[in-house]
């Protein structure tokens, strides 16, 4: 027994010690690239003309701290699971060779986008968002630092993806890194303020599929749009894509005047 105290509180060190570095280099590196040494080159594409305040920034990166200790305290469950012989799902998946690896990272991806949609819609409920979401929407003008900005319940319930995944689906450990260091990429840039997604000549964004920054900064000014992670998809099946968000972008990557020339041409 106290063996498996041990082993657990290492588990648990390193578990910390890897969601925080991944957190801090991508949270610190996003803002010291956009922020510090391209702002003047990306300045036109900043999304709003205030930036938020060091106070912010620094709130936004301590209550982070706090949520990755509940994620390393969540991803516990599959360490345990493993341990005591319930979970075989890595043994299987790498039994399954190279091409299992990168669908089932893609399988993942997607999975939680859907995920993500949903019960990013649910704490939205009056009845639950001030227990769940309302500390991440007190930055109502994102900075890279908000990613991991939660609750203790949201937090928790954003850490639960992984468990239920990795029980339900044979899945490599190096996937799941993989897929985590996605989550972080995505989540720092789409709270980053700066609109990078390149434009097409009529002020749509290339990869239309994917949210850009744009994308979830109008759902932090106007919280009842635009709840996806990754893909526009959920939003535009569910009716939930803000009906200007294709204008804001263009306005934000420079390109207003094509946009309305495109949506002038458009048939009626």
């Amino acid at each position: 027994m106290e063996d498996f105290i041990t082993a657990l509180g290492s588990q648990w060190l390193s578990n910390m010690a890897h969601d925080v570095t991944r957190y801090a280099t991508f949270a610190i590196g996003v803002w010291l690239v956009l922020w510090v040494a391209l702002a003047g080159v990306l300045k036109a594409r900043k999304i709003r003309p205030d930036t938020p305040p060091a106070t912010q920034l620094v709130t936004e990166f301590l209550i982070s701290l706090r949520s990755v200790a509940i994620f390393s305290t969540i991803g516990l469950i599959p360490f345990v699971a493993e341990r005591a012989g319930w979970l075989h799902g890595h043994a299987i998946a790498t039994s399954w060779g190279p091409i299992w690896f990168a669908v089932s990272l893609a399988l993942m991806i997607v999975a939680h986008d859907a995920y993500f949609y949903w019960v990013h819609r649910a704490i939205h409920d009056p009845r639950v968002f001030r227990r769940f979401h309302r500390r991440h929407h007190k930055s109502h003008n994102p900075s890279p630092f908000t990613a991991y900005s939660f609750d203790l319940g949201e937090a928790a319930l954003m850490a639960t993806f992984v468990p239920i995944w990795v029980f339900l689906v044979p899945t490599p450990w190096p996937v799941v890194g993989l897929f985590v260091l996605h989550q972080i990429v995505r989540n720092t840039l789409g709270h980053s303020g700066y609109e990078i997604m390149p434009a097409r000549k009529d002020g749509r964004p290339h990869l239309d599929w994917l949210t850009t920054t744009t994308h979830h900064d109008l759902h932090h000014s106007q919280a009842h749009w635009n709840y996806g992670l990754y893909f526009t998809w959920w939003d535009r099946w569910m009716g939930t894509e803000h009906p200007d968000y294709h204008a804001h972008y263009a306005l934000a990557v420079g390109k207003a005047r094509a946009f309305a020339a495109a949506k002038d041409c458009e048939p009626a």
